[in-house]
């Protein structure tokens, strides 16, 4: 090999070794908004799965109460651009919310069936991601709500 060619091939070499990888971080902290209104933060366990807990309101609307989930994700799909990764997400978990408007006067819990599509920039340590879920609820204080309902919004993480 020519001597101009080994130091072109070791430049590229080292060029390729040294660039900039995808942001990975193991923990993500953001906002979710739309049924519920909270605070999320996701931990990654590994490569493809997650926790997942979100505490606020169980609506951004009036008649807001308490609310809480924690719900474990796994990703059987990544699709991947230049610029964004898009993970399939499936999870279960369980959730606690109140009817009344003071925590812990009326508890109701649900076990929880999210499916989240997210966009995760390659260049920043941010997540943009969309979620609808399935609730199956088995206790209700009040029984007033339904056996099924869905929620859903969209939410935003940022990764450290």
């Amino acid at each position: 090999m020519k001597p101009h060619l080994a130091v072109a091939a070791a430049v590229i070499a080292t060029a390729i070794v040294a660039a900039p990888s995808p942001a990975r971080a193991d923990i993500g902290v953001g906002l979710f908004v739309g049924e519920p209104l909270g605070l999320t933060l996701k931990v990654d366990l590994q490569r493809r799965t997650a926790l997942e807990v979100l505490i606020g309101e169980s609506t951004y609307r009036d008649g807001r109460s308490g609310y809480g989930h924690l719900t474990f994700l796994v990703t059987p799909f990544v699709a991947r651009g230049r610029s964004v990764f898009v993970p399939f997400r499936l999870g279960i978990g369980g959730a606690i919310y109140d009817d009344g408007g003071h925590f812990g006067d009326d508890i109701n819990v649900a076990a929880r069936f999210p499916f989240q599509v997210a966009f995760v920039f390659r260049g920043a340590p941010v997540e943009l991601y969309f979620e609808i879920s399935l609730l199956l609820e088995f206790i209700d204080a009040n029984d007033n709500n339904d056996l099924l309902d869905v929620d859903g919004g969209v939410g935003f993480r940022f990764y450290f």
